[in-house]
């Protein structure tokens, strides 16, 4: 098994090493959001719930992988590289002014306005499942192992490195995720009753 960790992450850092090498910039930036730009989007769209600041996140979080490739240290896969990157720049973007302001903006605007149709349709597209309704409920730190484990299918010692946690803080928030998810569950299904 470390066989094919120090093997994956060798070929991810001849990876990175060679589109850093290239001449054609466009292609690298091209190349690197083909690749994992899905991914980066419906992360950031799980922890803002919003599809403009999804946008916004993605395209900067691309920036910064582009302009930071050469920091790359094979020490995890790319991916867990760019989520890293991705998770902090959500964080960054949710501490920021802006998005207080437009939150804020969004809390106090009458309940008799419309509502952006487009986004709820977004959000309703994305939680089809009813299981994953559930988890847009629980709070980020709890929804955010939940995502990182049943959606990217990442292991313990990825979202710990992801998140900047232990081992055991991960398997305790993943615990806790799914026994509130289970909770929230039963209390639905004593609702509909």
């Amino acid at each position: 098994m470390i066989e094919v960790a120090v093997l994956e992450s060798k070929a991810n850092f001849e990876y990175l090493k060679y589109l850093s090498e290239s001449s054609d910039k466009k292609a690298i930036l091209e190349e690197l959001m083909t690749a994992y730009g899905k991914d980066v989007w419906n992360y950031a769209f799980s922890m803002t719930r919003r599809w403009d600041q999804a946008d916004d996140i993605t395209q900067e979080v691309f920036l910064k992988v582009f302009r930071n490739l050469y920091t790359f240290r094979s020490e995890s896969s790319v991916k867990t590289w760019i989520l890293t990157i991705s998770r902090n720049m959500t964080l960054d973007y949710r501490r920021s002014a802006f998005y207080r302001k437009v939150t804020l903006m969004e809390f106090i605007t009458p309940a008799g306005e419309p509502v952006n149709k487009t986004e709820q349709a977004v959000i309703e597209k994305m939680a089809v499942n009813d299981l994953w309704k559930l988890v847009l409920k629980l709070p980020v730190k709890y929804r955010e192992v939940l995502l990182l484990y049943a959606h990217y299918q990442l292991s313990i010692k990825e979202m710990a490195q992801i998140l900047g946690l232990t081992e055991g803080t991960v398997k305790s928030r993943l615990y806790h995720a799914r026994k509130k998810v289970l909770k929230l569950k039963e209390s639905q299904s004593y609702g509909s009753d």
